[in-house]
């Protein structure tokens, strides 16, 4: 009985090796031919998102068909499209995310598509920090946060606050937008600063910031928040398939106003039911094992239920129902 077990085990791992061994070979040289006349030697076919001749942004229609700005915007399709775990990422993310930020810009006069620049940021990252410091979904400098209202400092750091830091964004884009009258022009500034955007337009008379020689990060900035529009409205375009449960919901919290200092936050986390880490995931500007507000300020900390904690993901809502299949 071991011996024929064994032989038919054998038997087992060579057909299904043969049938592993075939199938590219399969589906490389039929399927492929069958639908797309072409041979391939590999068992998928990659094709190029097509590039639309106008997209918008905040009610500006902007020209692709020159050919530097149509092939400035193919680089960002292509690799938003092809870049197929992050952008998965960022469409679940966004289901969490926008909501929040959503109310806010528009509260704050803010164009809704100002979402995006938030995207391209931080990846919907709320804990990311760059190489040189900045820090949030925003990507603050710490100069530039406490500039517009956020506190910076080795026990608060109001960067990671997302509330407070997207109104201290939308602060920024109203002084911009008071210099530029364009909102393009603003999205420009916010990477490579107010004084580099207006100098260059100046001295290369220019009257768009699209058309500006720039450096290639402040270059690409532009079109990569077209492109991650076009790719968020509609993901199933290109080729993202998520269903209902597949998306981040937001976190159900519970807020308590602290006005006091509070030593030790691992003791406190314990005393509302939850763990440090899960006090920090929440309120991620806390940078330190206290609290220590001297000065008596007002701080909402957020603390997430047990549902939140423990949600069911078949329970989820799109948020934007263009995200999900049926």
């Amino acid at each position: 009985m071991k011996k024929q077990y064994r032989i038919n085990y054998i038997l087992s791992l060579i057909l299904v090796f043969g049938i592993g061994t075939m199938l590219p070979t399969l589906i490389g040289s039929s399927m492929v031919s069958e639908q797309h006349s072409a041979k391939s030697e590999v068992p998928y076919c990659v094709t190029p998102p097509t590039v639309p001749e106008k997209v918008s942004f905040d009610g500006e229609t902007i020209d692709l068909r020159r050919y530097d700005r149509r092939e400035r915007m193919d680089r960002e399709m292509m690799s938003f499209t092809y870049m197929h775990s992050t952008t998965m990422l960022l469409v679940k993310r966004a289901n969490r995310y926008f909501p929040i930020i959503e109310p806010l810009l528009k509260e704050n006069g803010i164009p809704d598509d100002f979402k995006y620049l938030m995207v391209i940021e931080s990846n919907l990252n709320n804990i990311a920090r760059s190489p040189v410091g900045a820090a949030g979904l925003w990507q603050f400098m710490p100069a530039t946060a406490r500039e517009f209202g956020l506190e910076v400092n080795d026990n608060v750091d109001e960067r990671y606050h997302i509330e407070k830091a997207t109104v201290a964004a939308c602060k920024y884009f109203k002084q911009a937008y008071a210099k530029y009258g364009d909102w393009m022009a603003v999205s420009a500034s916010y990477n490579a600063g107010q004084g580099r955007i207006s100098s260059q337009l100046e001295q290369q008379l220019a009257n768009h910031a699209m058309d500006l020689w720039l450096v290639e990060e402040t270059s690409r900035y532009m079109f990569r928040l077209l492109a991650i529009k076009e790719v968020l409205s509609n993901p199933q375009r290109y080729g993202f398939l998520l269903k209902k449960e597949h998306l981040y919901p937001p976190i159900p919290y519970k807020e308590i106003e602290v006005t006091t200092q509070i030593d030790n936050l691992d003791d406190y986390a314990k005393q509302q039911g939850i763990t440090y880490a899960q006090l920090r995931d929440a309120n991620p500007w806390l940078r330190e094992h206290s609290l220590k507000n001297k000065s008596g300020k007002k701080y909402v900390l957020k603390i997430p239920t047990q549902e939140g904690m423990n949600y069911d993901p078949k329970k989820t809502e799109a948020y934007n129902k263009n995200w999900v299949i049926d």
